[in-house]
């Protein structure tokens, strides 16, 4: 299906966030999401299914100082 993925069109499988992680190669990496600009934490992406047309942002923390 298609999403936006941060501010970009992007073909993906998955249905589930969560799962949908896993396919862009976020399996173990600690990210911030949001999904229709509403954040959605680690704990509900599971639960949290993605259409077709959804914008979905996915922002990693940066170390520095």
């Amino acid at each position: 299906m298609k999403i936006i993925l941060n501010g970009k069109p992007a073909e993906v499988n998955a249905v589930r966030l969560d799962r949908l992680l896993v396919e862009l190669g976020f399996a173990e990496a600690v990210v911030a999401t949001a999904l229709n600009e509403d954040f959605v934490s680690k704990d509900e992406r599971a639960a949290i299914e993605v259409r077709a047309g959804d914008r979905l942002e996915i922002v990693a923390p940066l170390k520095g100082g």
